[in-house]
């Protein structure tokens, strides 16, 4: 599987009340990718996020944009193991 593989990511910043969790699950379906997107409570917007490494890298840098209305400050990417344990990118509510 070394062209697979998943990425977990920590973003801050203006990126909660900008659609930021659908932004990110349009373009992770876009991109084939699997996994999750969810709001914390800190302020942050957390994803994790499995597939293709191509896939990965750009949606990574659209990640680093977000959405119109989002400011992105910190960005704390890690690349990971692919574990194919998703079966689809949705979106987690708390």
């Amino acid at each position: 599987m070394a062209d697979k593989g998943r990425v977990h990511v920590l973003i801050g910043g203006r990126v909660q009340g900008v659609a930021f969790r659908f932004f990110a699950e349009k373009w992770a379906n876009a991109h084939g990718l699997t996994g999750w997107v969810r709001n914390l409570a800190d302020g942050r917007v957390e994803i994790a996020a499995e597939g293709d490494r191509a896939g990965l890298e750009a949606f990574v840098e659209r990640l680093r944009t977000g959405p119109r209305l989002a400011i992105v400050e910190d960005f704390d990417l890690r690349f990971e193991d692919f574990s194919g344990e998703f079966g689809d990118f949705r979106v987690l509510f708390s």
